[in-house]
């Protein structure tokens, strides 16, 4: 019998995403690939470390005790640039560290992220930039990870952080303020307030994680002290009178968020700090840089800001390198 993805939450995670290959990484770069497959196969039992996507990926599986009566509600499925013999050392280090993941796909120093249609994937992460722009230039939903970790103390709770314009939306209006000004984007947002923004890249993934919230809901109305684990939120730059449209769009979409915080150029770390999600999703770099160190972040490069970016733009962050199997080709008051 298949085995059925199409009402599941489906993420696709790079080895690079999910475990700290900063080692292997420097083998492969200093002394080649024969180097790199002698070192993978001699540390085939070492554990490998959590990388920045872990803590994400751990507690977004743990969601899967919601399921009634034992339905699996999330699937998390590898997709790595490794072969499959270089990709055991990941295999074992998912048992090793109790993750629930038994899929993968290796792809010996190819891209496997035209799979993500077919294994009805709604986000891919990843340290490689490359193959992240590759995804997002096919309209796929992919984002790079950066900085660290979130701290994972005992807790079953899932926050997750979203910018607006560009990651839950397209483009539209950030394109209006990016050739003009802020008034004129006010403008603009003012008068088509009651009109639903154009869903972006991880609008179907929010659309997942409110099919999960659904259950929760429904457990909370059998019993009121049931505690709520996934917490959703939007931190974004914009501000009022922009702030509506933000509203008005997620109701149009079917979608909600637990939380919002309408920043109007306030600097987001200073929010972040103290809101401290498992993961951070945002269009523009500059807006990752303050927080990437404390928040675990995801920049995902869609849309006029990224349109001439390129990776010489992300020097300026502290970034965990990508592994040695997943090498790397080479504004202010935004609306996002």
């Amino acid at each position: 019998m298949p085995f059925p993805l199409d009402d599941m939450l489906v993420v696709g995670v790079a080895s690079s995403a999910l475990f700290d290959l900063s080692d292997s990484d420097k083998i492969f770069r200093e002394y080649g690939e024969d180097e790199y497959r002698k070192h993978q196969e001699e540390h085939i039992d070492d554990t490998l470390l959590p990388g920045v996507a872990f803590p994400f990926i751990r507690r977004l599986l743990s969601l899967n005790d919601l399921g009634p009566d034992g339905v699996q509600l999330v699937e998390v499925i590898i997709l790595s640039r490794n072969d499959p013999e270089t990709g055991l050392r990941v295999m074992r280090s998912l048992q090793a560290h109790g993750l629930a993941i038994s899929r993968a796909i290796f792809m010996q120093g190819r891209s496997s992220h035209e799979y993500m249609g077919a294994l009805n994937m709604s986000l891919f992460l990843s340290a490689n930039d490359d193959d992240v722009r590759a995804a997002i230039h096919h309209g796929l939903p992919a984002g790079r990870v950066i900085g660290t970790p979130a701290e994972d103390a005992a807790g079953r709770d899932l926050r997750i952080a979203f910018d607006f314009d560009g990651v839950l939306t397209d483009d539209s209006s950030e394109r209006i303020m990016q050739s003009s000004d802020l008034p004129t984007f006010h403008e603009n947002e003012a008068s088509h307030v009651e009109e639903a923004m154009p869903e972006g890249l991880m609008a179907q993934f929010l659309r997942g994680i409110n099919r999960i919230q659904d259950i929760e809901e429904d457990l909370v109305r059998t019993d009121p002290t049931y505690n709520r684990r996934v917490h959703v939120a939007i931190v974004t730059a914009r501000n009022a009178p922009a702030h509506e449209r933000v509203v008005r769009t997620l109701q149009g979409w079917g979608l909600r968020v637990n939380d919002a915080f309408f920043l109007g150029g306030v600097e987001k770390a200073r929010v972040l700090q103290v809101l401290r999600p498992h993961i951070f999703f945002d269009d523009q770099m500059d807006h990752l840089r303050g927080a990437a160190n404390d928040v675990p972040s995801v920049h995902v490069p869609f849309g006029v800001v990224n349109a001439a970016d390129g990776a010489s733009s992300d020097a300026a962050v502290d970034t965990q390198q990508p592994p040695a199997s997943e090498p790397q080709d080479q504004s202010d008051d935004s609306a996002s």
